[in-house]
């Protein structure tokens, strides 16, 4: 009983700081089934250009990584989510400004894109000072179960904002999008400032360059078997769009809470088995999804392979976090996280820009056969790390020595 009471407790602890997680995704879900159709149809811009304006906030968040590290690992995991909060409020202001404009397209645009910024600068900041809080108060024992929490605050966040911007755009107007991110930001804000943070880690810290170097095998392995989750969170409306089907945002709900049912049900699976076994059965269970979404012939099996994803995306990250945060002494914790992560953020980034491309010129379905290909390569390489490291790799640094 003591136990399952000690459990319980960590994990309303976990939930209470990745609630922030929760609320900048929110914003990311709110604009994600609204975006690329309002820039694509309403703006007339094309549609390689709506999968840069999605990208570009990936492309931010990506190059913030380094900076936001230091802040956190230097003062604290809470500064570091209350600047990031502060960015989703201007980006979700920005937003509603642009709505205000639609009738001057290249205006319109570029406050879509400054917000895009505000927002990818933002996350940098809250996901990894999610995790940092977390492990903090619990300890690098409860890596896995932070990560993975954080993830379902994240994805939850996608799963109820895509029909929440889709009803709200249709009910109130555009500018109604922008506004509920600013709203929700505040309400961030104002939790954040209550609760008290944990101290900064002391001892040695890596530069992040040599954090980055540790953890660039994993990290290629993550960006690999994230470029089927771009690939969907930037087309699938798109997608929808070029067989005249409706209710995309109903698909980015289904890979959502995919993603969350797979979090849930196999929670304690990377403690029980190690990170690399779970990352591959993850990764396999990934290709088939999205080979199913290559091959389906109607939206009904389109939904399955978007499902199927997301349930087997869902514990690619976490499983690979906890070898790469194994990898550098806590007090880099935060630039190890964000480092990390920077591979997810490269992923995304490049998977607009490149996947809008190829479907200019091949069509929508050869895009999820090059991600089909590309989870395969990422659970090759898992299976060469597995292989090459020793059973007892990573366990000093877990304890916090380099």
């Amino acid at each position: 009983m003591t136990s399952a009471l000690s459990s319980r407790s960590a994990t309303l602890q976990i939930v209470s700081i990745v609630c922030f997680s929760f609320i900048g995704y929110l914003g990311v879900g709110i604009t994600l089934a609204v975006i690329p159709g309002l820039v694509h149809e309403r703006l007339g811009y094309s549609a390689l250009l709506a999968g840069l304006v999605i990208s570009l906030q990936y492309l931010v968040t990506l190059g913030v990584r380094p900076l936001a590290g230091r802040l956190i690992d230097s003062a604290g995991p809470k500064r570091a989510i209350i600047h990031g909060l502060a960015g989703c409020a201007c980006s979700g202001l920005l937003m509603a400004l642009a709505a205000l404009w639609l009738d001057r397209p290249p205006l319109s645009l570029g406050l879509l894109l400054l917000s895009r910024v505000a927002l990818g600068g933002a996350l940098s900041l809250i996901a990894s000072a999610s995790i940092t809080w977390g492990i903090g108060q619990l300890g690098g024992s409860g890596t896995g179960r932070v990560i993975s929490w954080n993830g379902i605050a994240c994805y939850a966040g996608i799963a109820f904002g895509a029909p929440l911007g889709t009803w709200l755009t249709g009910r109130y107007g555009l500018s109604s999008m922008g506004l509920s991110v600013l709203l929700a930001a505040l309400a961030g804000l104002a939790l954040a400032g209550a609760k008290t943070g944990v101290p900064p880690q002391i001892g040695e810290r890596l530069g992040f360059m040599k954090v980055l170097g540790r953890v660039t095998p994993h990290g290629l392995a993550l960006a690999l078997g994230t470029l089927g989750y771009g690939t969907i969170a930037a087309f699938i409306t798109l997608y929808y769009g070029s067989h005249g089907w409706a209710h995309a945002e109903y698909c980015l709900t289904a890979f959502g809470f995919s993603f969350i049912a797979a979090r849930l049900l196999f929670a304690r699976a990377i403690d029980r088995f190690g990170g690399s076994p779970v990352a591959m059965v993850s990764l396999l269970v990934e290709a088939i999804g999205l080979a199913l979404l290559w091959a389906a012939p109607d939206r009904l099996a389109t939904m399955a392979g978007a499902s199927l994803t997301g349930f087997g995306f869902s514990l690619v990250f976490p499983a690979l976090g906890v070898e790469a945060v194994k990898l550098a002494p806590a007090a880099s914790r935060g630039s190890t996280i964000g480092a990390y992560s920077l591979f997810l953020d490269l992923a995304l980034g490049i998977c607009g820009p490149l996947m809008g491309l190829i479907i200019a010129n091949q069509g929508f379905r050869s895009v999820f056969l090059l991600c089909t290909v590309a989870a395969f390569g990422a659970l090759a390489l898992t299976l060469t790390l597995h292989r090459r490291s020793g059973p007892a790799a990573g366990l000093a640094t877990l304890e916090g020595k380099p």
